[in-house]
């Protein structure tokens, strides 16, 4: 695979983190909408990503009515209103705060085999412009961990078996209170399809992540860090903290606050 240099913006906070990738995303809206109907859009759901959400919820002149929204993964076996759903903590903190022309979440279909076969229809209707993601504790991407990822898998939706490191990081991040109440399975955009779209914009906070991130920019590309095919697309930016950027790349990149 041909390796390309993403482009890096280090911030000293967290929240600058989030203001950063939020005013370049909110730029690739307005531009790619002053070229086209529609904008269709891909977002990641976690507390990475809450500050970018935060901040990008708070642009103006973004004519959000035209813009086409959906997630990228989904657990399965939680009850259709459950707090942990990706789909629900998207439309807390993201969905319901801007008038989107639609927001296409995962889980209407209660077969995994049927949904997946619905969202990969929904997906190829028309090109996906931008990709709003972040990398797992475990160089994953969207649930493609290590043991499933597959970085020429010819579908584009998937049902996966969850890693035991990708599931201790969601007790981490607080979003179970234990190992056990973590589902087992999900749907997952796979690979090919996540690098398929024209921009990604991959916000990657916390000291958690720095490994991963050092894995991602300079480790061989293949699966066993799913986060380093980023590196075979052409327009990504990665945005991390201080804390989360590799001690060799915080030495040599400039700070944004």
């Amino acid at each position: 695979m041909a390796s390309v240099a993403p482009g890096i913006a280090i911030s000293e906070t967290r929240d600058a983190m989030g203001r950063a990738a939020a005013l370049d995303i909110a730029a690739a809206l307005r531009d790619r909408l002053a070229r086209q109907d529609r904008v269709r859009m891909v977002f990641a759901a976690a507390p990475s990503q809450a500050e970018m959400l935060d901040a990008l919820a708070a642009e103006r002149d973004v004519d959000w009515r035209r813009v086409i929204a959906f997630h990228m993964d989904e657990y399965l076996g939680l009850p259709a209103h459950a707090p942990e759903r990706f789909g629900v903590w998207l439309t807390r903190h993201f969905f319901s705060r801007v008038p989107l022309g639609a927001a296409h979440l995962i889980g209407q279909e209660l077969d995994p085999d049927r949904e997946a076969a619905r969202y990969t229809a929904l997906l190829a209707e028309a090109p996906i412009d931008i990709v709003c993601l972040g990398i797992g504790v475990n160089g994953h991407l969207a649930f493609n961990d290590p043991p499933v990822a597959d970085l020429h898998d010819t579908r584009q939706v998937k049902i996966v078996e969850l890693d035991a490191i990708c599931r201790q990081q969601q007790v981490d991040d607080k979003c179970f209170a234990t190992l056990g109440d973590v589902p087992t399975h999900a749907i997952t955009l796979t690979i090919p399809r996540l690098l398929d779209a024209h921009q990604l914009f991959c916000v990657v906070p916390g000291a958690a992540k720095r490994a991963a991130v050092e894995q991602s920019l300079y480790g061989p590309i293949g699966a066993a860090c799913p986060a380093s095919a980023l590196r075979t697309h052409p327009r990504c930016t990665l945005y991390l903290d201080r804390d989360s950027a590799p001690l060799r790349l915080s030495l040599q990149a400039p700070a944004r606050a």
